[in-house]
Formats: C-alpha cells, structure tokens, sequence
C-alpha cells in the first residue's frame, strides 16, 4: 500500500508491534509484511460487516467534527520515539553503574582557571609546575583526573542511549551495520548532498542517526 511507503521504520515496527508481527529485516520487508497482513485480515472479515463500517463512517455528523486542514498542519511536526537498542540484561545493569559513577565524578578544571578566563573554557590540562598546590595534591584544591576515576570498560564508549557508534561518511559504509546494536553518526565534513543520501538509506535499512539534522532538500536531494 502507498500508505506504508510514506512511512518510517519506526512507525512501521510499531505497526507491526500492535499486530503481535517479527519486527526485523529492512522496510521493504516490513512493508510486505504488513500488506500480507491485511490481505488476510480482508479475506476473513465477512462482507455484511465491510458494509456496515462503510455506512457508519458515511454519517454527516462524523464529517462535521473533523477538520482536515489540522491534520495536514500538524502531521509533519508530529512525534515519533527514537529507536532504542536491543539490550541484555547485564548490558543494561552495567549502563546503571555507568550512570551512577558519572555521577559521582567531580568536574575537572584546569589550574588557577579562577584567575585566567581562557582557562576557565579549555579542557583539563595536568599541572606540572614543581610548587604547583594542585599537583602535589593540597586541600582545597580542585581535583585531578586520575586513573581511579576511569568507568566500567564493559560499556565505555557507548553512546548514553546504548548503542554503539559507528562513522561514516558515505552511503555504502552503512552495509553490515547492526540496527540493534549499533547507530550511525556522520562525520562533520559531509555535505548536505551526501548527508541526504546517508538518511535515506539508513531509514531504509531501519538504522538510528545519532547526529540527524534538519536541512532544506533542493533540487536532486529532494
């Protein structure tokens, strides 16, 4: 049906989820899916009672309530949840203690970064002066980044939302990318032209952008 092409995967998956139907493979394949679905469900639904839902929604009343131009007003900014990873058990309890020793980590700021505003907005830089009060570790001094303070390696370097990230730059590098394991982020050099063509098929093979972006499609990009 045309109505499904116009579709992403995520609200495909969650059509199929209301239908108790597999979520998995491409959406080409979830399309077909639900098509085969509804054929079945026409062939068993009997005539009479096609009939009697065709002359319900042919009521004055029902065409008075709705206004078409909310819908087509509305629709483009309408919600749709972002894809979630497929997760253990022990996977999401080690993203818990993740959490938690983020939380429990102080911020790291540079050396006298009170008296020097550049200092105040530059990343960490270990103090290496022989009397510096911050190296050899004096009271009321901020802290240094330390080795104690390096999180769970089972999930460093995954993404807050769980996944794992991978680079890309071209649409071909989205072959043999996991959609339940692994996203895309795309590397800050992309143009628009490619970046259009990377969205594309990542929707198509049901893969999450973690770096999507909204752009005006001109031309050929549309």
């Amino acid at each position: 049906m045309a109505e499904y092409e116009s579709l992403t995967v995520a609200e495909l998956k969650d059509l199929l989820r209301e239908r108790e139907l597999p979520v998995s493979g491409k959406k080409a394949e979830l399309i077909a899916r639900l098509e085969e679905h509804d054929s079945s469900d026409a062939v068993e639904q009997p005539a009479e009672e096609v009939e009697e839902v065709e002359d319900d929604f042919e009521d004055d009343d029902f065409e008075d309530e709705t206004d078409d131009d909310f819908f087509d007003d509305e629709w483009d900014d309408f919600h749709v949840a972002r894809q979630k990873p497929v997760l253990d058990d022990s996977t999401v309890a080690d993203i818990a203690v993740l959490n938690s020793q983020k939380k429990k980590q102080p911020a790291f700021i540079r050396q006298e970064w009170f008296r020097y505003r550049r200092l105040s907005k530059t990343g960490w830089r270990k103090p290496k002066g022989m009397q510096s009060s911050q190296r050899v570790n004096r009271k009321y001094r901020s802290p240094m980044a330390r080795v104690g303070y390096r999180k769970i390696s089972s999930v460093r370097g995954l993404h807050p939302s769980g996944f794992e990230e991978v680079m890309v730059h071209k649409p071909a590098d989205l072959d043999g990318i996991d959609p339940e394991r692994q996203a895309v982020r795309i590397g800050a050099r992309v143009g628009n032209r490619k970046r259009a063509q990377i969205h594309d098929r990542a929707d198509d093979l049901g893969l999450r952008v973690l770096n999507r972006r909204r752009f005006q499609r001109k031309g050929d990009m549309q």
